[in-house]
């Protein structure tokens, strides 16, 4: 039981320190500091990397927490769109952060620089989203089951 709330406290923190180093290199490139850019966005990728693995080992081991029942249905409403939502816009910034890891890899800085700012925005935006989502499920409305992925998402 204490691992359903401690794997998702670690995988939040993990993608909220993502997202902060994210925002480190951002300052650091316009700064023209390439060298300070390079390692922040590498270490938020890291970090971006150990919430996945986290996250990715609590869905099949234990399963998703579903929101409570207990939780007014505006609120339930509210967070079934939210979460959706939440799912797209990670899973296009986690493929677009992929990209442009890969084009800074390869060195083909021009794609890189115009695929990295939309890549920033949308996981600057996509980390305050889970913290949403954790907080929803594990603070204010804590207690739901354990259930699989796509019964979560829908509740069912």
């Amino acid at each position: 039981m204490a691992l359903n709330y401690l794997l998702p406290t670690i995988s939040t923190s993990f993608i909220v320190i993502s997202a902060v180093l994210v925002a480190i290199g951002w300052y650091h490139i316009r700064q023209k500091n390439r060298i300070a850019h390079e390692r922040f966005m590498v270490a938020g990728a890291i970090f971006a990397v150990a919430f996945f693995i986290v996250y990715v080992s609590r869905t099949i081991f234990a399963g998703n927490t579903a929101i409570a029942e207990s939780a007014p249905d505006a609120v339930r409403s509210f967070y079934y769109v939210f979460l959706l939502f939440h799912i797209v816009l990670a899973t296009v910034s986690a493929v677009f952060g992929i990209v442009t890891l890969t084009l800074a890899y390869k060195k083909s800085f021009a794609k890189h620089r115009k695929l990295g700012r939309w890549t920033a925005v949308m996981w600057l935006i996509t980390a305050p989203t889970g913290v949403i989502v954790y907080t929803l499920l594990y603070v204010l409305y804590p207690g739901g089951d354990t259930k699989p992925v796509i019964d979560a998402i829908f509740g069912w």
